[in-house]
């Protein structure tokens, strides 16, 4: 997974990549991010705060910081964005009833100005689910279409099968070797 991503990106000096992972509580951020740490998934405790977790090798450091998607922390997201290369923001796609609300967040996010420009990646997580949206549904419903100050990308995923993830692993990939140009 993201092993072989930062091998493809071997060669340069070391470089510190900055990642926030945000999105609404229960939408799968500490799934997601033990999936890309090829850590166990099968117990996963609500974030009380947040997790980080950083990867070193061949010349790169990715340090993903995972931040808790409850109500009573949500204020603080914006004391964690200075300095981000990219934004991974996770949708639970089976819970249709919070699809405005995950919207309100995610528009609030990108109107922040230390976000401005920075790339965009939306998991629409567990679509493993028989209830879960599509991925293109929800772009539309998030009117990503309208996001014209930055790359983003919507990437149909489950955390807990690892489907998908690559993918946007890859999206990652291939926004960071176009910034080294």
């Amino acid at each position: 997974g993201l092993l072989s991503i930062i091998q493809r990106l071997k060669g340069s000096p070391e470089q510190e990549l900055r990642i926030v992972l945000l999105g609404l509580d229960n939408a799968g951020k500490t799934t997601l991010l033990k999936r890309l740490a090829s850590e166990e998934v099968s117990t996963i405790m609500p974030t009380q705060g947040f997790n980080i977790k950083s990867v070193h090798s061949h010349g790169f450091k990715l340090n993903v910081w995972d931040i808790g998607g409850q109500r009573s922390i949500r204020p603080y997201w914006r004391k964690y964005l200075g300095s981000t290369d990219l934004l991974i923001y996770v949708i639970d796609s089976a819970d249709q009833k919070r699809f405005e609300e995950t919207g309100q967040e995610l528009a609030e996010l990108t109107e922040e100005e230390c976000l401005t420009g920075v790339p965009l990646l939306v998991f629409a997580n567990k679509q493993d689910l028989v209830t879960a949206a599509p991925a293109a549904e929800i772009a539309d419903g998030l009117s990503l279409h309208t996001y014209r100050d930055r790359e983003w990308q919507i990437q149909a995923c489950s955390a807990l099968s690892g489907e998908g993830v690559q993918d946007g692993m890859n999206w990652i990939s291939s926004q960071i070797m176009n910034r080294k140009k």
